[in-house]
């Protein structure tokens, strides 16, 4: 069978590859002129099947009223235009808030995300891929004794459901981690997932593009794709700048894009583009660098040890499609880098980034079939791209292939919807 990847970021690659691993021929299209250049290029680097906790929570109505006004705020919306889809997706989002709905999504997020874990380095070990990746787990860590509080309830449900977590008082995650010696004093307590990983997703993004390649998949790159044709049930066609393409199948892999893509075909998907901020700086003192990847939950950052590179990043600003750099916002994450790891990283050369992650209302991906027989959805992984994607790949190759998938679907799907 041909099948048509739309979309060449981590999901869409590593989709790629398990189709061509299933036998099919493969066709990649991508406006970019290579593979993982936008969303996946310098996200937070971590494969974190401990961020399962989906962002709509109890807890999460209260730090949106606190944060209203702050620049500086984990979280920004930027919502003054009246959009139906995206007001839509925020009476979603509020129905997802509370805390049996956000432990249905915890065991959704966390069933994906523990599955493509173990995909990948599964991956890994059959193909030798080096992308700086560390295998020391991630380490959260809390200032607030109520948010560590409420951050060892979550944890005691994810173990419940395969993942190993362990709670630590301050010195302890000093111990773990020596780089957090500065605000040992500041830490209430830290949450270590052993089994979770970092690395460079883009540079992870580009050498399996290049595997895939190499195995007969082709990449369209620099192609950009103007509309999906169809008829009665089906898909027919995919128009590019470059001509019309077919296929047997196809896969709908554009992250923050996807919405965009399906509206004209009669598909409501809800996805909205959170934009996040990155800052890469050269390590300078080595031991004053962390090696366990860090998440500093009170203000939503994380760090990942990239080689000689530090990588931290941070903040969601929902202001829809618009990818450019806010300075302002991006500089929220530097002085945090800066506070937490000061001689870490020279700073003062540190690269900013931002990109469009998509975000459901209940944080789990849309896999699977729609109702448009042979058009299926890897897409709305939000901050949880890379931690998916080889999961989300597999099981849509699974899908297409007609093999019983390897975990369960329901409520992975659009039908949730």
């Amino acid at each position: 069978m041909k099948v048509l990847v739309l979309g060449a970021g981590v999901v869409g690659t590593a989709a790629a590859w398990y189709l061509a691993e299933a036998g099919h021929t493969v066709e990649v299209v991508e406006r970019r002129e290579g593979a993982g250049l936008e969303t996946s290029f310098a996200n937070g680097g971590q494969i974190s099947a401990c961020h399962a906790e989906p962002w709509a929570n109890p807890t999460v109505l209260p730090k949106l009223l606190k944060w209203l006004g702050r620049e500086d705020a984990p979280l920004v919306f930027r919502w003054g235009r009246w959009d139906p889809a995206l007001w839509a997706w925020g009476l979603r989002f509020l129905a997802n808030c509370p805390a049996g709905r956000a432990a249905v999504n915890t065991e959704r997020t966390l069933r994906i995300a523990l599955y493509s874990r173990r995909c990948l380095q599964d991956l890994r070990a059959a193909t030798g891929l080096d992308y700086d990746q560390r295998t020391r787990g991630i380490l959260h860590v809390y200032r607030d004794p109520a948010e560590f509080g409420h951050a060892r309830t979550a944890a005691r449900l994810m173990r419940a459901h395969g993942l190993e977590r362990s709670e630590h008082d301050s010195a302890q995650c000093v111990a773990i981690e020596p780089a957090l010696a500065p605000i040992r004093d500041q830490l209430a307590g830290g949450i270590l997932t052993p089994d979770d990983e970092s690395g460079d997703a883009h540079k992870f993004t580009r050498r399996l593009a290049e595997r895939a390649a190499a195995r007969g998949v082709t990449f369209r790159t620099g192609t950009a794709i103007l509309g999906l044709e169809r008829e009665g049930d089906r898909l027919t066609g995919v128009v590019t700048a470059a001509g019309r393409l077919t296929a047997d199948a196809y896969v709908l892999a554009l992250g923050s894009y996807s919405p965009l893509l399906a509206r004209p075909l009669g598909l409501r998907l809800p996805v909205v583009p959170a934009k996040g901020y990155s800052v890469t700086a050269p390590v300078t003192v080595p031991a004053s660098a962390p090696t366990v990847s860090i998440t500093d939950d009170e203000h939503k950052i994380v760090c990942s040890r990239l080689g000689d590179r530090l990588r931290v990043a941070g903040t969601a600003e929902m202001a829809g499609w618009d990818p450019a750099l806010n300075e302002r916002r991006w500089r929220v994450v530097l002085d945090r880098a800066r506070a937490l790891f000061p001689s870490g990283a020279d700073w003062s050369r540190a690269e900013p980034w931002a990109g469009l992650r998509p975000v459901t209302p209940d944080s789990v991906p849309l896999l699977g079939p729609t109702p448009i027989r042979n058009l299926w959805l890897d897409t709305g992984h939000g901050t949880l791209g890379w931690t998916m994607a080889c999961g989300s790949g597999k099981l849509v190759a699974d899908l297409i292939s007609g093999r019983k998938p390897e975990i369960a679907l329901d409520g992975l799907g659009l039908d949730r919807f």
